[in-house]
């Protein structure tokens, strides 16, 4: 008997799964932490997947 699960999540096609990038602004801060600043792809919206669509079934007869 076939188990009925739910279809897993598919990755997202515009970032492939890497969603969120940290970018070097270059320098430093006073304690010598590097500046960066945090991206998100737009698609997925940093998540790196994207929700499956089901389609609907009509009932006309």
């Amino acid at each position: 008997m076939t188990d009925r699960n739910r279809p897993s999540s598919r990755v997202c096609s515009a970032c492939r799964g890497f969603a969120s990038v940290a970018i070097t602004l270059g320098g430093r801060e006073r304690h010598g932490h590097r500046r960066t600043v945090t991206a998100n792809c737009s698609t997925c919206h940093g998540t790196g997947t994207v929700g499956t669509t089901r389609l609907r079934e009509s009932a006309h007869a």
